[in-house]
């Protein structure tokens, strides 16, 4: 878990230019702080469903949707059990999608590390996405292009789902990619010299 930072922000702006409708159910995948599901209670959700796998990421959302009088309920659970169960007009997500070396995270890293194509988790999001959304249902994803915007797109409407990059941002490295630049270098997914990362929110919608 950390502070929200310029992909968290950057889907909270596409969801604000998209609109909340009145009383919609959302759902804030790997939630982290609380942050977007707070944004969606605040925007007129009618409830926010929060899930993440950290015990402390759920206290936090919970805490942070208490603190701002936000109807939002926290689980530890991962998103997948979440099948079948129900589905929500609005899902949210800024999951882990930094490329790492192994996908076994642990501790902090649980909230970056996403396997050596930063997709261990995305892949996972985008196969089951289409049965988190309900009729006329909207999703809204951000990662970095590290991780292939493209295979994003294509494995979302592979799914039945209408999906577009909605919204852009090229923001400076943080300590985290400033600290693997050169294992990402030497794999192809730096060019020499790189120290920005492109952000892109991908918009979902059932057909």
């Amino acid at each position: 878990m950390y502070r929200p930072q310029d992909d968290t922000w950057l889907v909270a702006e596409a969801l604000a230019e998209a609109g909340v409708p009145v009383g919609a159910s959302v759902l804030d995948v790997c939630t982290g702080t609380g942050a977007l599901g707070v944004v969606a209670g605040l925007a007129g959700a009618g409830e926010v469903t929060a899930v993440d796998v950290s015990r402390r990421a759920v206290t936090a959302a919970r805490v942070n949707g208490w603190v701002r009088r936000v109807p939002l309920r926290a689980l530890r659970t991962d998103f997948g059990d979440l099948v079948g169960q129900r589905r929500f007009d609005v899902v949210l997500s800024n999951p882990p999608y930094v490329p790492s070396e192994s996908y076994e995270p642990k501790g902090r890293a649980r909230a970056w590390d996403a396997g050596e194509r930063g997709r261990a988790v995305l892949d996972r999001l985008c196969a089951v996405l289409p049965l988190l959304l309900a009729d006329k249902g909207m999703a809204l994803i951000v990662h970095s292009q590290l991780c292939d915007e493209d295979a994003t797109l294509h494995q979302l409407r592979g799914g039945g789902l209408k999906a577009s990059v909605v919204a852009r941002r090229t923001v400076p490295f943080g300590p985290v990619l400033r600290g693997r630049a050169k294992w990402l270098r030497d794999n192809g997914y730096l060019a020499p010299g790189q120290e920005q990362e492109e952000l892109v929110v991908v918009r979902a919608d059932v057909a």
